[in-house]
């Protein structure tokens, strides 16, 4: 070792400074501090530029690691002693000392800190060039496993820190990849490290960290569902200085940019994090209004499931939610009616349906609901709009209707009803929505398919829809749809079913009314000639109408078909019927002579075909109940042109319609029993 190899060094500093023993290192370096004074005071730059070469060269960048300790030691020196004047050497101090901070010797990487410590200390604002490398540097060490290496860091991060504060000067724009990127670390102590960083950027006016929030935003959402508590407040901490400054100048955000990270961050499932991207939507509707058109069905995507939360323990989640449900409904209005496509501030129904057709078979009662609630709203709020997307709207009604939720039918129900309502278009003017039959239409098909939805919610989903609507329309629009249909079970159950409503139901009292009423003879006739369906029901309704000779034909005619189980227990049913409050006007007229005749001869037709059973001995008892004058009139009394109420009726017309229905039925029947022993035969056939 000559003294020409390490010049201006001589061979004793260079000995002491790789020397095992600190001391003799920190002795050296007291040297070489003292030498570059020297160079200073002459301005000598070209020896200080050797000697940093050596240092950083040759002593830092050796194999051997007591050079590379004794080269640290050295470059510090040397920092220290140009002072003020160490700006002109930075890029000289820094980039050999940064080497050795991935060292795998850990007392290297601290000596590397107490040097770099020593250089931004003399240096200051001159280091910021370099702020981002020694950023990434420190955020490692921040993790490092020796603790004297995290101390050594944190000694120089905290002034780095001061220096950043009092001297924004660094290249912000260069240095927000390696933030975003590090905000990913998994380490508790490097999220810890970068945290504190992003709250030190953000408390300076003069950085302006808040129009880089888009970049940062998300990797900042993911440390808040940290299982360290620590790191949640911190994150917490820092997300709620954001959203202050957002909400003190929300000119400087760019709430596009941010929107969509809220949105997949509000439905995680831990609950702080939730809440905290709820709340942020919740700001940036209030703060940006339409802007958030477009992003409506993300919201719905993440708010609608929240509204089903019960319990105390997620009860500020729900009730953010229902704000941001508030908020988001205030902003459909008319005006986007009208809007043009290319608006940017357009909102998107077709994306917003698909949200609500998922959300309306949530197994939540009260998320289903706000789903309904939001067809409904964008019903009335945009109509134009709404008319496009009736086929994506439909099935999620039809569907509502077979929950096992009240409520939720209800809801459907009204929502239908609206859809279906009569346009106003004027003063006592009204004209009929082009929906109404379709959506009769699509009901029965949905019971058609569903025989367990008819039974179970048919009869609610009718009487529902009449006290909405205008029962006798809906009694016959359903009429016309079913005289065509061509299941012919079906028919027949679907004409119980609302023949059930009308004779119990008090929701159509005023239709039962309208039906007694001279008139009605072409309501009558609309009805009877479905009712036909079931012949039961064909009686009730001529007995409702006080048509009595008809009821007598209407009976003896059914001596020529085949009386089944199912015809008996319609029967009976009737009979008990009978005994109801609505037919008291019916009980009333068996004493009226000698126009009760037919009434008479009806009921005890209806008698002869029970078998004697109770509902038998119930009726027996009512015509027992008769007074025997009157029960003994004799045919010459009659006026046969009481017999039925509606005179100007043709009901030898009406009574061929009804056989004509009821030979379909029979043949029907006939036709799928010798199908079925068909098939039965070739099973045995063919085992």
């Amino acid at each position: 070792m000559s003294d020409r190899d390490y010049a201006p060094l001589s061979l004793a500093c260079v000995r002491a400074l790789i020397d095992k023993q600190y001391d003799k290192r920190k002795a050296a370096a007291s040297e070489i501090e003292k030498m570059a004074k020297e160079f200073v005071v002459v301005n000598n730059t070209g020896q200080i530029r050797k000697l940093l070469k050596v240092l950083g060269y040759e002593f830092t960048m050796s194999q051997n690691p007591n050079f590379r300790k004794g080269g640290l030691i050295g470059l510090a020196a040397v920092a220290i002693a140009l002072g003020k004047d160490s700006s002109e050497y930075v890029e000289a101090l820094i980039r050999p000392i940064l080497t050795n901070f991935s060292d795998n010797d850990s007392r290297i990487r601290y000596y590397a800190c107490e040097s770099l410590y020593n250089v931004v200390k003399v240096a200051r604002g001159s280091v910021l060039p370099y702020f981002t490398e020694i950023f990434k540097n420190l955020s490692k060490l921040a993790a490092d496993h020796d603790q004297a290496v995290k101390n050594g860091s944190e000694h120089l991060d905290r002034l780095l820190k001061d220096i950043v504060t009092e001297n924004a000067t660094f290249d912000l724009v260069a240095f927000m990849p390696h933030l975003r990127e590090r905000l990913y670390s998994k380490n508790t102590f490097s999220r810890q490290y970068i945290i504190s960083w992003v709250s030190v950027l953000h408390a300076v006016p003069e950085i302006e960290l808040i129009l880089f929030l888009p970049d940062i935003l998300d990797g900042l959402f993911n440390m808040l569902s940290d299982q360290n508590i620590e790191i949640k407040k911190m994150c917490e901490t820092v997300l709620k200085e954001f959203l202050r400054s957002i909400n003190k100048d929300p000119t400087r955000a760019d709430f596009n940019l941010m929107i969509n990270v809220l949105i997949l961050h509000a439905q995680m499932h831990d609950e702080l994090l939730q809440y905290t991207s709820l709340t942020w939507i919740h700001d940036f509707i209030c703060l940006s209004k339409k802007v958030m058109l477009p992003y409506t069905s993300g919201i719905l995507s993440a708010i609608l499931p929240c509204l089903a939360y019960e319990g105390e323990s997620k009860k500020r989640l729900k009730e953010v939610a229902e704000k941001v449900n508030t908020l988001l409904m205030g902003l459909i209005d008319t005006s986007i009616d009208t809007a043009e496509e290319e608006d940017n501030q357009q909102l998107d129904l077709h994306s917003v349906l698909e949200v609500l057709t998922k959300q309306s078979i949530h197994t939540s009662v009260k998320t289903i609901i706000a789903s309904l609630k939001w067809i409904y709203h964008l019903h009335t709020g945009i109509p134009i709009k709404m008319e496009s997307e009736m086929e994506t709207v439909f099935p999620i009604l039809l569907c509502s209707l077979k929950d096992q939720a009240d409520d939720v039918v209800q809801h459907a129900i009204y929502v239908l009803a609206q859809f279906v309502s009569p346009k106003e278009e004027g003063p006592g003017k009204s004209e009929p929505s082009p929906y109404f039959t379709r959506v009769l239409v699509s009901l029965l098909n949905l019971f058609r398919r569903d025989r367990q939805a008819l039974e179970d919610r048919g009869s609610f989903i009718i009487r529902q829809l009449c006290v909405l609507l205008n029962a006798e329309e809906i009694y016959k629009s359903i009429a016309k749809i079913l005289k065509t249909e061509t299941d012919l079970k079906f028919a027949r159950v679907m004409v119980d079913t609302l023949n059930t409503i009308l004779l119990t139901s008090s929701e159509l009292l005023n239709l039962r009314n309208r039906l007694k009423t001279e008139g009605s003879e072409l309501l009558f006739k609309t009805l009877y000639e479905t009712w036909c369906h079931n012949p039961v029901a064909t009686i009730a309704l001529c007995l409702l109408t006080q048509n009595y000779a008809h009821v007598a034909n209407l009976i003896t005619t059914l001596s020529n078909y085949e009386v089944s189980v199912e015809f008996l227990a319609e029967v009976d049913r009737l009979v008990q019927l009978l005994e109801s409050p609505i037919f008291i006007y019916l009980r009333l007229q068996l004493l009226q002579t000698p126009e009760n005749y037919y009434l008479i001869r009806a009921m005890y037709g209806l008698l002869m075909l029970l078998p004697q059973s109770e509902a038998f001995h119930v009726l027996r008892h009512r015509l027992d109940c008769i007074p025997r004058h009157i029960n003994c009139i004799q045919r010459s009394d009659v006026n046969f042109e009481d017999g039925n109420k509606f005179k100007r009726m043709n009901f030898n017309e009406l009574l061929e319609h009804f056989k004509k229905i009821q030979d379909n039925h029979a043949h029907q029947r006939l036709s799928e029993r010798s199908d079925a022993l068909f098939k039965t035969s070739v099973k045995m056939l063919n085992p």
